[in-house]
């Protein structure tokens, strides 16, 4: 079986483009509405069966596969899963073309492999780390909790741990992280600018681990990225984006974009507990090549990171209880 994206302003004109490209014999697998330069379209996912391919014209690239009918309904299923997620178009195309690719009979697993083929994974270092971990991100991402919950963490492995803040205007998230630094019995270093950086940085070259939180960046700012951009270039970073769950993918993808020009190579996603749609992680990640680290899935600085592996990742976006239903369904059909 084959199966084709359309988009159109108009259900009639997405029909009609249907039925020229596929014939009368074209299913619909999915569709839903979108926005697009502001403006409403309608995008629709058929499929083909594979004996009336003969008639259709050659494959021109935009083709996704799949073998039989029952795997037409793992397409199905997870194009619903994704449009659930409010996955970006070229996140769930990519998604939807490796689950046809590699031919899985069961959703998850087909999920589950799609997933171990388009994203990569690297769990933030326990142990000792000679490379100092910078943590940028928009307002709002947690990126200053996210920087206490790895210093918490290292504190409580018995490492010895330096911690830095560039960010010298939030007084409230500075005095966050000094109450916490204060706990552990360690001081916060305040850089003013990427020069001093500079020079904490040598001074904390016996530590074994540095964590760096740095101001809140608004991404659409040229001179906060570039300001950005020279802390950053001061020295080898391990340059973590926090994205938050739950928001706009599109933006989220632009965001990621953004912050990975300037050096960020890893992705830690943010407020999992708090969000149902996960579609901003994805895109954040997709559009920003960047590598899937640890989450953040509580408030709690103690334990509050767990690595992202694609298993974990493929729970949170199709859980066992959607399984069971699909099951079901199929038991039943």
């Amino acid at each position: 079986m084959r199966l084709k994206s359309f988009t159109a302003q108009t259900m009639k004109e997405a029909m009609q483009m249907v039925r020229e490209a596929l014939g009368e014999d074209a299913i619909i697998v999915a569709n839903r509405e979108e926005k697009i330069d502001g403006q409403n379209y309608i995008h629709l996912t058929a499929a083909i069966d594979n004996d009336a391919l003969d008639s259709q014209p050659e494959n021109d690239g935009d083709w996704m596969y799949a073998d039989d009918d029952n795997e037409a309904m793992v397409i199905e299923e997870l194009t619903e899963t994704m449009l659930r997620h409010s996955v970006p178009d070229a996140v769930l195309d990519e998604i939807i073309s490796c689950a046809a690719v590699l031919g899985h009979e069961e959703p998850r697993a087909a999920l589950l492999s799609s997933i171990e083929s388009i994203y990569k994974f690297a769990p933030l270092p326990i142990g000792k780390s000679k490379t100092p971990l910078m943590l940028v991100g928009a307002p709002g991402a947690g990126k200053t909790l996210t920087a206490a919950k790895i210093a918490a963490r290292a504190a409580m492995e018995g490492l010895n741990i330096a911690v830095i803040t560039t960010d010298t205007e939030r007084a409230g998230g500075r005095e966050q992280l000094e109450s916490l630094t204060k706990l552990m019995g360690v001081e916060l270093k305040i850089a003013k600018s990427p020069t001093m950086l500079k020079a904490l940085l040598l001074e904390s070259r016996q530590a074994d681990q540095v964590i760096i939180d740095t101001a809140s960046t608004n991404p659409f700012d040229q001179d906060a990225v570039k300001l950005l951009a020279q802390y950053i270039g001061v020295g080898e970073m391990d340059t973590i984006v926090t994205i938050p769950a739950g928001g706009d993918a599109e933006e989220s993808g632009e965001i990621a974009r953004i912050f990975a020009n300037i050096g960020a190579s890893r992705i830690v996603p943010t407020r999992i507990d708090v969000a149902r749609r996960l579609g901003s992680i994805l895109s954040a990640a997709y559009e920003g090549g960047l590598v899937f680290a640890d989450m953040g899935a509580t408030s709690k600085v103690a334990d509050g990171l767990s690595p992202v592996t694609p298993k974990r990742l493929t729970q949170l976006l199709m859980p066992r209880s959607e399984r069971a239903k699909m099951d079901k369904i199929q038991k039943v059909g």
